[in-house]
């Protein structure tokens, strides 16, 4: 997807939406609060934990889809192996996350949630998961599935076969 840069200057920024009345600016503002209070909660839990968003990531996925390999999760990511390792090492290091190697090929590491981390995660998705249903249960009877489309087509599109694989796009 080609993204088209804007230089925009502090005049521009005053002059308010009208100076751009093509982009969805109201959307684009829309989606900064919502991502904000979505993760605002697992935020400070987070923290109480001495981790951030990068560690919350993982323990998502890896909750999700047992058994991942880390292979796999660097392409969901798409962050560098050195980081990756940073944040692993200590979710396993804290007993939140175990690796056992492959059985057909003793050099994949397999990651797994353990029942901390497990509970970990479900406290971390009990708030967000409440706040999606509510703004969901608000809306006309179909509208979820929309949200989900819409969410879809936000995503790259040669990363979509991703969220199939993950079982995210089973709902649409």
């Amino acid at each position: 997807m080609a993204v088209t840069k804007i230089n925009v200057n502090k005049a521009d920024i005053n002059s308010g939406s009208g100076a751009y009345p093509e982009m969805p600016l109201d959307v684009m503002g829309l989606f900064f609060f919502a991502y904000r209070d979505f993760v605002g909660d697992a935020d400070a839990l987070l923290a109480r934990q001495g981790f951030g968003r990068a560690h919350h990531r993982v323990l998502y996925f890896v909750n999700l889809k047992p058994g991942m390999p880390v292979a796999d999760l660097l392409d969901i990511l798409k962050i560098t192996k050195q980081s990756l390792a940073r944040v692993l090492r200590q979710l396993i290091d804290n007993g939140y996350i175990e690796q056992k190697m492959g059985d057909a090929d003793r050099r994949q590491r397999l990651l797994h949630a353990t029942q901390k981390g497990r509970a970990l995660f479900e406290t971390l998705s009990e708030t967000q998961a409440s706040r999606i249903d509510a703004a969901i249960a608000a809306l006309p009877p179909d509208a979820g599935r929309i949200v989900r489309r819409f969410f879809v087509g936000m995503v790259e599109p040669e990363d979509r076969g991703l969220l199939d694989r993950l079982k995210l796009t089973e709902r649409l």
